[in-house]
């Protein structure tokens, strides 16, 4: 199984992201990670894409996506992977879609989180994140079992300095601008999957299961 996630900041995609990989037993692939891993490491690719952030300057689509291909050649992948930050632009997409079939592994689906931007705002301000693995909680509706320890692993749980809701805004249009021609782009290929998260976080875990499933079945049959 191949995903896709979209999803604004607050959106609960993280949480859904959790479940699933532990679900199908897939690779969960966060572009974040992949920088993060390869700068640390002094990969010929992360320190390509170092010297661009030491200038003040966005890493380019060629770097993100050459990083993007390189992590789908490890074994974990294999079995399925889902990707959590990437795409974020059409290039990026079309590019994705090339890799893949050279790969010969197309995506199985596109899961497009909405919330509104009201929501979005409530749930940023009041949330809290675990410092280490970055499982995300909520002081009002996902409230760990024990205070500011995270139920996963056991780390630390903070709240983000950028989730004040100027800021909060200021990301959400920047998300729309760069989404949107990816919904449509993903739409004509008949690959996104609508899930209204506005309920409480995690409550759509059912219904995505429900609908990759029925993709499983179709690909089976």
């Amino acid at each position: 199984m191949q995903i896709v996630l979209l999803g604004p900041p607050g959106s609960g995609k993280g949480t859904l992201a959790t479940d699933l990989v532990r679900i199908y037993k897939i690779a969960h692939i966060s572009t974040g990670d992949i920088f993060r891993k390869n700068i640390k490491e002094k990969t010929p690719l992360g320190l390509e894409a170092e010297s661009y952030i030491h200038q003040g300057m966005l890493v380019p689509d060629s770097v993100t996506i050459r990083m993007v291909e390189d992590r789908l050649t490890q074994p974990d992948c294999n079995a399925g992977f889902m990707l959590d930050g990437f795409p974020r632009t059409l290039p990026q997409a079309e590019a994705l879609t090339d890799v893949l079939a050279r790969r010969r592994q197309p995506l199985t689906a596109v899961l497009n989180i909405s919330v509104s931007d009201e929501t979005v705002i409530e749930r940023l301000s009041s949330r809290r994140v675990c410092s280490v693995c970055g499982r995300s909680y909520n002081i009002y509706s996902l409230i760990p079992k024990v205070e500011g320890i995270c139920d996963v692993c056991g780390g630390k749980i903070i709240q983000r300095a950028d989730d004040q809701p100027e800021t909060i805004l200021q990301r959400l249009r920047t998300y729309y601008d760069q989404t949107l021609p990816l919904v449509q782009y993903y739409t004509d290929l008949g690959l996104l999957i609508e899930v209204n998260n506005e309920g409480a976080v995690g409550s759509s875990t059912d219904f995505v299961m429900s609908q990759l499933d029925a993709r499983l079945a179709r690909e089976q049959a």
